[in-house]
C-alpha cells in the first residue's frame, strides 16, 4: 500500500456492481472513500439484492455523486489509488473527454492531472470503436484499463470465483496483497 493508506472507489451504473462491492469487502486496513453514481442504485439492488445504503456502509466515507465540492474532488486530497469498478461506457467517455460533471468524473479528472494511479474496470461487451478509442486515450494518459475478464486457467466453478479473480487482479494493481486468486504456475 502507498503512503496514505487511502483509496477512492467509484461504482457506476454498468452491470457488474458486485465487482465494486466485493472490492470494498476485500479492502482491509485502508481508508475507503466511496462514490456510488445515481444510475448504479437500481443496478446494485437488481443484481445483488443489497440496498445502496448497505453498500455505502462498506466505505469509511461515502459521497453523493452530485457533490462536486466533496474533499476527494480536490488535488490537495491525497490517496494512493482510485478505481472505477464497474465503469460504464458513459463514465469512461466523460473521463476520456475531460468532462467533470459528477463527483466520479471530477475525481478521475483530478487523478489524471495529479498523475495518481487510476484504474478503470469497464464491463461492456462487445466494444464499439468509440469505446476502444476512449480506452486507448486513457491508457496513453497513464490510466490502467482492467476489463472485467476472469482467467479461466483457474477453472472457476462459480460466479463468485470469477468475481474474485477480477477483484484479485484489481487489488494487485492497487498494490494490495491478497489471496483472492490462484496464481499461474504454468501447465503441468
Amino acid at each position: 500500500m502507498g503512503r496514505t493508506g487511502r483509496v477512492v472507489i467509484a461504482i457506476t451504473g454498468a452491470s457488474g456492481s458486485i465487482l465494486g462491492i466485493r472490492l470494498l469487502q476485500s479492502l482491509k486496513g485502508v481508508e475507503k472513500h466511496l462514490v456510488i453514481s445515481a444510475n448504479s442504485s437500481k443496478v446494485i439492488e437488481h443484481e445483488t439484492g443489497m440496498s445502496v445504503e448497505e453498500v455505502r456502509k462498506l466505505g469509511d466515507f461515502s459521497y453523493d455523486d452530485g457533490d462536486l465540492a466533496a474533499r476527494i474532488s480536490s488535488g490537495s486530497f491525497l490517496y494512493d489509488s482510485m478505481c472505477i469498478i464497474p465503469c460504464s461506457g458513459s463514465t469512461l467517455a466523460k473521463v476520456s473527454a475531460g468532462i467533470a460533471d459528477s463527483l466520479i468524473s471530477r475525481t478521475a479528472s483530478v487523478a489524471l492531472k495529479e498523475r495518481r494511479k487510476l484504474i478503470i474496470v469497464p464491463r461492456e461487451t462487445p466494444l464499439s470503436t468509440i469505446y476502444i478509442e476512449n480506452m486507448l486515450r486513457l491508457s496513453r494518459s497513464g490510466v490502467i484499463i482492467a476489463p472485467a475478464m476472469p482467467g479461466y486457467y483457474t477453472r472457476p466453478a462459480s460466479v463468485d470465483q470469477m468475481t474474485d479473480f477480477v477483484v484479485g487482479r484489481v487489488l494487485d494493481l492497487m498494490g494490495i496483497e491478497n489471496n483472492k486468486i490462484q496464481r499461474w504456475n504454468g501447465i503441468e
